[in-house]
């Protein structure tokens, strides 16, 4: 029999990457606003995302749909654990969202609306690191069900990792603006990236570090013999992505920073599911444990399997389509 279960883990684990994806450039974007001067620089970055930004958002929903649907009481115990920075994530989103169409709409209160669309990216973002480090972290729970108190999210390591986001993400709007933009607004993107390299790869060694100490799980699938052998390559991965990175801003390249920013986003997801591995709650509970059962399972991968192509193939028209620079008037 085909473990089901296995493939649903495989299908949100996708989600969440696309998510991170093609929403953290846009958030990265929002985060960045502050400091994009007003006019015709801010109006070329939101026009850069914005054929784009509301689509990316559909695997949000895909993966928290999915993980109700597929591992209910995982579902059952992560959401009362995380109410507070969830429901922050999902108002920031809103008033993200809002703020993009008004700032076009109500120009005599423009700059307020800015300031909404920064308040909003920034807060979503957070969150969502925030979130990840509670999970990293552990949630008590007793039998099967949330045992722990209101605030057990809320420690320094969630709050590292909800830093670490929110700077990750304004990398990635930065490599955006130098592949989608030109003039001036690129040119100060460059200084930026340079600085946001340097402080994602700083965020990124003191994560890890303290990851090591949260669980006996982590420290062991890390640093024992003879994992060690295997799990030493994403470091070095790392490491040689970041020169990669460095070089391609020094080179003045356009496409590449992004790409490579991406990358090593990429290789901090495969650290992540080193450490998690098979459990959909770290150190708590494994998929298996908190699956669906096999036949819910198998109806809802025949509509997944038919929507997630349609999604992927419109979602990538959709780049392709809006593909060149951008300026104040869209893209050319």
């Amino acid at each position: 029999m085909i473990d089901l279960t296995v493939i649903w883990a495989g299908i949100i684990g996708f989600a969440i990457v696309a998510y991170v994806v093609m929403d953290g450039f846009d958030l990265g974007i929002g985060i960045l606003f502050p400091w994009i001067k007003v006019g015709p620089e801010r109006d070329t970055a939101m026009n850069s995302i914005a054929p784009v930004w509301d689509g990316n958002e559909t695997w949000l929903v895909l993966g928290g749909g999915g993980l109700l649907a597929a591992f209910p009481l995982a579902y059952a115990i992560i959401l009362p654990a995380l109410y507070a920075p969830l429901m922050a994530m999902l108002l920031g989103l809103v008033l993200r969202g809002v703020a993009f169409e008004f700032r076009w709409r109500d120009p005599a209160h423009r700059s307020i609306w800015d300031l909404a669309f920064h308040a909003g990216s920034l807060i979503a973002t957070f969150a969502q690191g925030v979130t990840l480090g509670a999970l990293l972290q552990g949630i008590t729970i007793k039998g099967r069900a949330y045992a722990g108190g209101w605030w057990e999210w809320l420690s320094p390591f969630s709050l590292l990792t909800g830093a670490g986001l929110v700077i990750g993400y304004a990398l990635l709007g930065s490599c955006w603006l130098i592949w989608k933009t030109e003039g001036p607004l690129q040119k100060h993107a460059f200084g930026r990236a340079r600085l946001l390299g340097i402080l994602l790869l700083l965020a990124i060694a003191m994560v890890s570090l303290a990851t090591l100490t949260l669980e006996a799980q982590y420290y062991t699938r890390w640093l024992s013999l003879p994992g060690i052998i295997a799990t030493a390559q994403v470091p070095l991965a790392s490491l040689i992505v970041s020169v990669l990175f460095f070089r391609s801003l020094k080179l003045g390249h356009e496409a590449q920073p992004f790409l490579y920013a991406l990358s090593l986003f990429g290789l901090c997801i495969v650290g992540l599911g080193i450490s998690i591995w098979p459990n959909v709650i770290p150190a708590r509970v494994s998929i298996w444990e908190a699956a669906a059962p096999y036949r819910s399972q198998l109806f809802m991968l025949i509509g997944a399997g038919v929507m997630v192509p349609v999604i992927l193939a419109y979602t990538g028209w959709a780049y392709w389509v809006f593909r060149g620079k951008v300026g104040t008037e869209g893209y050319h």
